[in-house]
């Protein structure tokens, strides 16, 4: 009876233990015991040749600098080659790189038929790529109802068709070697249904799809790996550059301070490359929550989007970023 007792409280011990840091956590619980437990960048990513696409702000930009510092050689791409040489410097500023360490290749994932000269370009340069980040790419934020159908289709083309197309030239190099990784960053709503995102929604579903049928595909590759990486809202100029109702209408600047930080969230992600790890949410809560609920809840995961889907567009309408909506009141 006694060692009964003990096991029970254990489990107790155990169930309140996961719950706290479910609550404190701001990725999946996979992600994180790889952060405590797991290969640090550190011992994975030093030397490696690592290709940035998207990498002239944001997310792109921040994974710069850390791999910078781990001493990863990089391939820095964009579409604003003026922006990747300030990156390039800043990355020289803060590591041991050298000049012939950073690359710069100026690129349009929109362009399909440059991208085989640029992993050509890569390839002669540093005679391997190790890994590609998949990170280039544009948001949405309008109403189906208003947005042209030109939207739709330059959404697929930047955040679909154009990492297929990457992809597929690279992992041609990868195969004849035999091993590399591909991390693509999706985004939640690259498997939730999002409000005023349904564009930006249909092409990471539409990219995930794609990437988990390839990495069956490559099952006899062990040694190349597949890697989602689906944040939730992170500060950055995503939205500042998001697409609108109208090809040539810009979003306004909105707040971002509620969101996850830069650093945080390129932190998490080279964790990911690191473990080899096929998805990782990357969201603080109740982001990450509302994860978890459309993954083994959806009929309370709808609910719930109903609920805040609602605020989300009314907030949109307002002015107020939409994604403030998890975080304000009801405004009648």
């Amino acid at each position: 009876m006694e060692l009964l007792c003990v096991l029970g409280a254990l489990c107790v011990l155990y169930f309140v233990f996961q719950l706290i840091r479910f609550l404190r956590a701001d990725a999946d619980l996979t992600l994180l015991w790889a952060e405590l437990l797991g290969h640090s960048p550190e011992s994975k990513l030093s030397g490696n040749v690592v290709w940035v696409t998207g990498a002239s702000s944001g997310i792109g930009e921040e994974l710069s600098y850390q791999l910078a510092k781990l001493g990863s050689r990089l391939v820095l791409s964009a579409r604003r080659e003026n922006e990747l040489l300030k990156v390039k410097q800043k990355c020289l500023e803060i590591s041991n790189l050298e000049d012939k360490d950073i690359l710069i290749v100026p690129l349009d994932l929109t362009n399909a038929s440059t991208h085989e000269a640029a992993t050509e370009n890569v390839l002669k340069h540093f005679g391997q790529i190790d890994v590609l980040v998949n990170n280039g790419g544009r948001s949405q934020r309008s109403l189906c109802m208003e947005t042209d159908l030109d939207v739709y289709r330059a959404l697929l083309e930047v955040n679909y068709v154009g990492t297929v197309s990457l992809t597929k030239h690279v992992l041609q190099h990868m195969v004849q070697r035999k091993k590399g990784k591909v991390i693509s960053i999706s985004s939640v709503t690259g498997f939730i249904g999002v409000p005023l995102s349904s564009g930006y929604a249909a092409s990471k579903h539409a990219l995930q799809g794609f990437l988990n049928s390839l990495r069956v595909e490559l099952g006899s590759y062990p040694d190349i790996t597949i890697s989602i990486v689906c944040p939730g809202p992170v500060q950055s100029k995503i939205v500042e550059n998001a697409y609108t109702e109208k090809i040539e209408k810009s979003a306004p600047t909105t707040d971002q301070s509620s969101k996850m930080p830069t650093e945080r969230c390129a932190r998490l992600i080279l964790i990911t490359i690191a473990n080899n790890l096929y998805e990782t949410w990357i969201a603080e809560q109740p982001f990450l929550a509302i994860c978890y609920l459309w993954q083994y809840t959806p009929t309370w995961a709808w609910w719930l989007t109903g609920k805040i889907g609602a605020r989300r567009i009314q907030n949109f309408k307002r002015g107020v970023d939409a994604d403030s909506s998890y975080f304000t009141k009801k405004i009648n």
